[in-house]
Order: C-alpha cells, then structure tokens, then sequence
C-alpha cells in the first residue's frame, strides 16, 4: 500500500467519524451545561468516571482491530499495543487536547488550590473570586491532571479490563456512537474539573470546537490508525467494522505468513 493510499484511506475515516463527532460534541456542551453548578469535587468524581470508561472502551477497540488482523495471536503483544495505544489516547483526548485547547483559546485556568479546594497559610480558597490565583500559586498554574499517574488504580486497571474483553470476545461490538459520546464526556468533565464553568457565549463556542477536535482526530487515530500500523496488510473493503457495529471501515487483512 502507498503512502497516497494510506493517507487517502485516514482521510475517510476521519471524514465518516466527523457526523457522530459533531453530535458528540454537542452532547458535551450539554453535558456541561447541565452539571455546570456542582461542586468541584464531584467534577472530579465525573471525570475519574468517564475517564477509566473512556479507556475500557479504546482499549476494547484498539486490541481487537489489531487481534482481529494478524495471523496469530499474542497476548503479550496485543496487551503492549493496547495499553499504550488506549492509555495514551484517552490522555490525549481527554486531557492534552482539552487542556491545550483551553490555553490557546485563553480562557481562564485555575490553580491546583482551586481544583481541589484548598486553602493557605492567609486564608485564600478556591471560591474566593477576588484572588489572584496565577499570582498567588504560580507554581501549581496551567497544571495537567494525568488520570494514568492521579487515579492509576482506576485507569490502568480499565485498559487491562479493555484487553481481557477484546481477548476472549475479539468481536464483541461497540457502537461507534457510544465510544465517541463517553470519550465527549471525559473531556467535558475533565474541562469542568480543569476550567471552570463559563457559560459566555464565547466560551462555549471555544468548548464545542475543542470537544470536537480533542475526540475526533485522537479517536480516529486510536480505532483504526494505531493498531493497523503494526500490521502487514492490504486494504480491501469488507463487511462492517466487528468493533464500531454498523459503521463500515475499510478493513486491512493481515498477510499470512507462508
């Protein structure tokens, strides 16, 4: 396969993912709209939710379009590829994107004080409008929160509940529709958790185009791009994805080795 027709075939995907991105995205923003006035700790309990879910889900995905196309099965090298494939891009997806996203499109960060509402030695909380957070804690600004290392007991554990599944039922089919709504939800979570809740109008237009981007590349990657590039293949169009139902991807089938 060429590398035109490598790139001819990521430029479909990324085409027939961007429908259900787009209802995805607006699902997020209504997502946020509704859970936009809870406390900051639940914010954190919504995003320690999605965020592992989001994982079960890739790593389901992502180990059975690279089992479902090699000519033997190994576990070792199916849980490699998994683990960093579905880790990493439910990171990216949920967290980098959003957060960088966020930045570019200036909108105001809190500290590490105010995500989790703590106070100093002067009496300054998470809820005090009038402080200068980048001023006073200038050490914990513009800080990510990485789910694999801050809630590793929850979010590496789902990528290996991912893989088991894929394992034992490789055609086990997820919806695309749902993989591409919770991987929506992590991030708006994790925008709510990080970012506030502003309802400007501004700042939800900001959200909607970093909810969509922050799903649509990363997930595309993830499902068909990742796996596919440790396999020898040629493409060939066949029935439905086994992974996403009925939404139709052109398949790669791995060579047998003679």
């Amino acid at each position: 396969m060429s590398f035109k027709d490598k790139g001819l075939h990521i430029l479909a995907e990324l085409k027939g993912h961007a429908p259900f991105t787009l209802l995805g995205a607006f699902l997020g923003i209504t997502f946020m709209l509704l859970f936009r006035n809870i406390p900051e700790k639940n914010t954190h309990l919504l995003f320690a939710f999605f965020h592992p879910l989001h994982v079960v889900l890739s790593a389901m995905v992502t180990a059975s379009m690279f089992e479902l196309h090699i000519a033997k099965r190994k576990i070792l090298l199916i849980f490699i590829i998994a683990c960093i494939g579905s880790i990493g891009t439910a990171t990216v997806s949920d967290i980098v994107m959003p957060h960088i996203g966020a930045e570019l499109f200036g909108i105001d960060i809190p500290t590490e004080a105010q995500i989790h509402g703590h106070s100093d030695s002067e009496g300054f909380t998470a809820d005090d409008p009038n402080s200068d957070s980048q001023t006073q804690h200038p050490e914990h600004s513009r800080r990510m929160h990485f789910g694999f290392i801050e809630e590793w007991y929850l979010v590496n554990p789902a990528a290996v509940l991912g893989i088991l599944i894929a394992w034992f039922l490789p055609r086990t089919k997820v919806p695309h529709s749902l993989h591409i709504l919770i991987s929506t939800w992590a991030s708006s979570a994790y925008l709510l958790m990080t970012f506030g809740n502003s309802t400007s109008m501004a700042a939800v237009l900001s959200f909607f185009v970093i909810l969509f981007l922050s799903v649509w590349l990363p997930c595309c990657f993830s499902d068909i791009v990742f796996p596919l590039l440790f396999v020898k293949s040629d493409i060939k169009i066949i029935a439905p994805c086994p992974v996403h139902g009925r939404h139709s991807h052109p398949h790669i089938h791995a060579q047998e080795n003679q």
